[in-house]
């Protein structure tokens, strides 16, 4: 079974200096039908202009997962880690006990663009942490390589929950067929570009449910890059 999830039907946040558009149900956008899907609970969309972000807030329990699409993002916490992200890097923050950050626009110039992704952890209370790691663009130039599980596998960032996340970047005509464990449930999310999901085309901003299939094949229509989770 596959089921989009299309950019036009996500919910909006429009501010004056940001523009977020929300895959399940976040902050004021609530939507009864999209509360998260398995452990996945959040994926948005934010656009930030220059200099602008959000000021320092708390967070308890989750996993947060950052990818910067274009510009930089800069972080600050309260473990005393301060860095900035650029795309081709990706950040996992673990809130457990309970955390303080912010996220600022870095650049005084530009706009930024990145996903915040929320994974629910296996059990509350973990101890919080951090970490940061820049993804090699060979390891996923049209085919997924795994950039964050439980084990921190090759280097991979370390979640706490039963979830795979596989980073792709497709040239224009590439196709990839994905073999997948019919038992487990599958999110793709197009970052950015064109795809075809079997059938289903996708654009830039949506995403797709995949349920007990053995196999699914991607064609990219035009460059493209792509975020799949696997969840138990």
């Amino acid at each position: 079974m596959i089921i989009p999830r299309h950019a036009t039907e996500r919910g909006h946040t429009r501010l004056d200096w940001l523009d977020s558009r929300h895959t399940f149900s976040f902050g004021h956008y609530r939507d009864p039908a999209h509360m998260g899907f398995r452990s996945l609970r959040v994926i948005n969309d934010d656009r930030v202009v220059a200099g602008a972000g959000f000021g320092t807030h708390g967070h308890r329990d989750m996993e947060i997962i950052s990818c910067v699409l274009s510009g930089s993002l800069a972080h600050r916490d309260s473990l005393g880690t301060g860095s900035t992200i650029t795309p081709g890097e990706i950040q996992r923050m673990s809130a457990g006990t309970g955390i303080e950050h912010s996220e600022f626009n870095a650049s005084r110039e530009h706009p930024v663009h990145f996903l915040q992704i929320w994974i629910l952890p296996e059990r509350s209370g973990l101890e919080p942490g951090y970490e940061q790691r820049r993804i090699d663009t060979r390891l996923r130039r049209n085919q997924f390589a795994l950039i964050a599980d439980r084990a921190g596998t090759d280097g991979a960032l370390t979640i706490h929950q039963d979830v795979k996340l596989y980073n792709a970047l497709l040239d224009a005509g590439h196709a990839i067929t994905r073999l997948m464990d019919p038992k487990r449930f599958v999110w793709l999310h197009v970052a950015s570009g064109t795809v075809r999901l079997n059938e289903h085309p996708l654009t830039a901003g949506d995403g797709v449910a995949v349920v007990a299939e053995s196999s699914v094949t991607i064609t990219a229509e035009h460059d493209a890059e792509l975020l799949l989770f696997d969840l138990a």
